[in-house]
């Protein structure tokens, strides 16, 4: 297939082409079809796409042209969009950019003019009396004026270049005949050449020179009409949105009272993902195009109780017992203390002085070549990731951070009614989310037998320990004990699914809280977490998802729902809302927030099915309930907290240094332990040393385990492999029998065992003891050597 070849760029002219233009580091340059016209660089896939699909534009009135080499050039207008572009040949670049100067300085002076002509002329509305009937047939009679000068232009323009080139070959003849009969001939020849070209050269002007006075004689009356759209443009606007209130106003004057008091509303600017990007990647984005989430249909709505509801029965004491005759005092500090059944207050041992702050994170930049440059020579799986992604700590930290605010099992262990306790726990489970908000950086992958301890009995009355009790998938086994009378355990399993532009993580498993006063049993599960802007752009996270408290003593139910974030909802963002009910399904106590900043509750002392005018048709709940009082509430982050990972108090202190933990303990790490004194290349190095160590001794446990299964056989099916395992089950052997996968190797936890949970049907690891016993003594001779 034979290129179009590029005509002789004039000004004026519309010039087309094909150009090499870079996309990315896996594709490289891909051939487009370049079209400049009225100062505008677009590019198209094919020429068929010219007529519906345009795969970007840049205005070369703002552009810089920048030249490369012999056939390199770079269009950009100031960083939002930048073309690196490559010619066939050095003739082809310079014939671009020769169309492309001239294009972009009559794009300038057009563009002065432009400004001029609008400051000079009065910006009035056309007349009242001319009709849009009678504007549309000027403007269609002067566009088919102008088309008709344009086309006389090509006209002229052809002939120029026809007679141009004759005119060129008759002079090159002249200069190779020699004196003699026929020089007559030749010269009579060129000057009929030169008389044609001279006559089409005038037409050529005198075409132009029609032109431009009609154009000038129309300028200043489209930039009125233009003008006068503009204005009309701004009225309408300024309409619609005044429209858009009173709708909103209305709207929320019908409900009564919202879940959230507008007050009480974060701004959502904040929390809007960043939109940065290249303005250029259209067309290497066909396949993978995401959508924002549209706005999700509240399922109940809320409105204030009748007043006789206020009114506070004198024989209700706990503000529990009772249906009606109460307000939400059952919940406060007092009702609670009043318990005459609650434990007082013992005296304490002086509280550790924790650290306060860590090593301010360097301002270290990630470029492409920081992570190539490793990469060379090395299979795909053992390409180590660098710390520069990370946080200094590990993911069985972050885990511990679940109980930030173990408070909130303190007062529901207090609590008397299994309602009341189940509105903590549902605060308890949002708030472990908080500290995620800002949290973008990566927590270190553990180490398989990797443990971490955190001993508060003499600060919050608990303790808590963690190990890394599976690899492949990586599962990590966590148990909390507290003096005030509940345990929590949870093992979580990550799953992960990058989805192009934002990374989705879900964690498996299923989180149990057991109080030991009243046996009740809460088990849920988690939500899913989603980094987005994992290629380009500020990285900001978000929560989706719903959850459900089940109360395995009583029946009681929490349904939680964390709507995902919208740019085209109203509600506040990262919110939550959730209903507390009891077995037979009614509800108590409706919940509501943001799993960033605060939980209220209030509650419910009346119920109806709304009609069934929502949206698709479902009904709606109506709540009426008392007055919201506050649950939870976030802890300020401590001063600079941008400048250390965002980390909160806590997690301050979680790698803090201790000298009786288990040599497996995450403070020993040593990677990162380097990372957080910002030592980032030392830290990459020595993570590396460990990830191999790690699979060495796996390669070792899995021979042993082969030996065990099968002592004829010596035959080891080994992979190297950093994080992802082997998928190799029906894969036949030598012998023709089927190989298991290679990661079926004989470990067990150190901590924990792997039991049957008899309420949900998972299997999961439960703490056996010995742990804090083996501390006490200060006997560690069992713990592997993994560091």
């Amino acid at each position: 297939m034979s290129e179009p070849k590029a005509p002789t760029p004039t000004p004026g002219d519309t010039y087309k082409g094909w150009l090499f233009k870079w996309t990315n580091y896996i594709k490289g340059y891909q051939r487009r079809w370049f079209v400049l016209s009225n100062g505008l660089l677009s590019y198209y896939r094919t020429q068929a796409e010219m007529g519906h699909t345009c795969r970007g534009t840049i205005n070369l009135a703002t552009a810089n042209i920048v030249v490369e080499d012999s056939c390199n050039f770079i269009i950009s207008n100031g960083g939002a969009q930048t073309y690196h572009l490559k010619a066939s040949s050095e003739v082809e670049r310079q014939r671009w950019i020769t169309a492309l100067e001239l294009a972009k300085a009559k794009a300038v002076r057009m563009q002065a003019e432009s400004d001029d002509s609008g400051d000079e002329c009065p910006m009035s509305p056309p007349p009242a009396g001319q009709s849009g009937a009678s504007r549309n047939s000027e403007v269609q009679s002067t566009l088919r004026t102008l088309g008709s000068k344009v086309e006389d232009l090509s006209t002229c323009n052809d002939l120029i270049a026809k007679h141009g080139s004759a005119l060129q070959r008759s002079l090159s003849e002249l200069e190779g005949v020699k004196l003699g009969g026929d020089t007559g001939d030749k010269i009579r020849q060129v000057t009929e050449r030169a008389t044609l070209f001279r006559i089409t050269s005038n037409a050529m002007i005198n075409t132009c020179r029609d032109f431009l006075a009609l154009a000038q004689a129309h300028s200043k009356r489209w930039q009125k009409a233009l003008q006068a759209e503009r204005e009309q443009r701004v009225r309408l606007e300024e309409t619609l949105e005044q429209l858009a209130k009173q709708h909103n106003h209305l709207e929320r004057a019908f409900r009564g009272a919202t879940v959230l008091p507008a007050s009480q509303s974060n701004p959502a600017t904040d929390s809007k993902g960043p939109s940065s990007g290249k303005g250029d990647a259209s067309d290497e984005d066909d396949e993978n195009e995401f959508f924002d989430a549209m706005e999700d249909v509240q399922e109940f709505i809320t409105v204030p109780a009748d007043p006789k509801y206020h009114r506070r029965s004198g024989s209700n004491v706990s503000g529990i017992s009772s249906e009606i005759g109460m307000d939400d005092q059952s919940l406060d500090e007092q009702s609670l203390a009043s318990n005459p059944e609650s434990p007082q207050p013992q005296e304490l041992e002086p509280v550790k002085k924790r650290r306060t702050r860590i090593p301010d994170k360097p301002n270290y930049s990630l470029n492409l070549w920081s992570i190539m440059k490793n990469c060379i020579g090395k299979e795909l799986s053992k390409i180590p990731m660098p710390v520069n992604f990370n946080e200094p700590i590990s993911m069985l930290q972050r885990l511990s951070e679940d109980l930030e605010y173990s408070e909130l099992l303190d007062k529901a262990a207090k609590c008397q009614s299994s309602l009341e306790q189940l509105c903590y726990v549902a605060a308890f489970t949002v708030s472990s989310y908080s500290t995620t908000v800002h949290r973008t950086g990566k927590p270190f992958n553990p180490l398989l037998g990797e443990t971490f301890e955190l001993d508060r009995r003499y600060e919050s009355g608990y303790r808590s320990l963690c190990e890394q009790v599976s690899h492949h998938p990586p599962a990590a086994a966590h148990h909390a004990i507290s003096e005030r009378g509940w345990t929590l355990r949870q093992e979580i399993t990550l799953a992960s699914k990058f989805r192009g532009k934002y990374l989705s993580i879900m964690p498996l498993g299923s989180i149990h809280c057991i109080f030991e006063k009243s046996n009740n049993h809460y088990t849920w599960k988690k939500v899913t977490t989603t980094v987005h802007n994992i290629i380009v752009g500020k990285l900001w996270i978000d929560q989706s998802g719903e959850i459900d408290i089940i109360n395995h003593q009583t029946g009681d139910r929490c349904h939680l729902k964390f709507a995902p974030y919208s740019y085209f909802s109203r509600d506040v963002a990262r919110k939550v809302t959730g209903v507390v009910a009891d077995k037979e399904g009614k509800a108590h106590y409706v919940l509501s927030g943001t799993w960033d900043e605060k939980m209220e509750f209030s509650r419910v002392m009346q119920s109806s099915r709304g009609g069934e005018n929502g949206t698709e048709g479902r009904q709606k709940t109506v709540y009426q309930t008392l007055k919201a009082r506050e649950i939870w509430k976030k802890n300020p982050l401590p001063d600079g907290a941008e400048n250390m990972y965002y980390f909160s108090d806590l997690a301050l202190t979680l790698n803090e240094q201790e000298d009786s933990v288990a040599p497996t303990d995450s403070r020993r790490r040593p990677d990162q332990r380097l990372m957080e004194q910002g030592r980032w290349e030392e830290a990459n190095a020595e993570k590396q040393r460990l990830e191999e160590k790690q699979r060495s001794v796996r390669r070792e446990r899995e021979r042993e385990a082969a030996r065990t299964a099968n002592p004829t056989d010596e035959t080891v099916i080994e992979d190297s492999i950093n994080d992802t395992p082997l998928k190799i089950d029906g894969m036949e052997g030598p012998y023709g029998s089927p190989v298991k996968s290679a990661h079926q190797d004989n470990y067990r936890a150190l901590w924990f065992e792997r039991t049957d949970d008899p309420l949900t049907g998972e299997q999961t690891h439960v703490y056996k003891g010995g742990y804090w016993e083996a501390k006490d003594h200060g006997s560690w001779e069992i713990c592997p050597d993994i560091f």
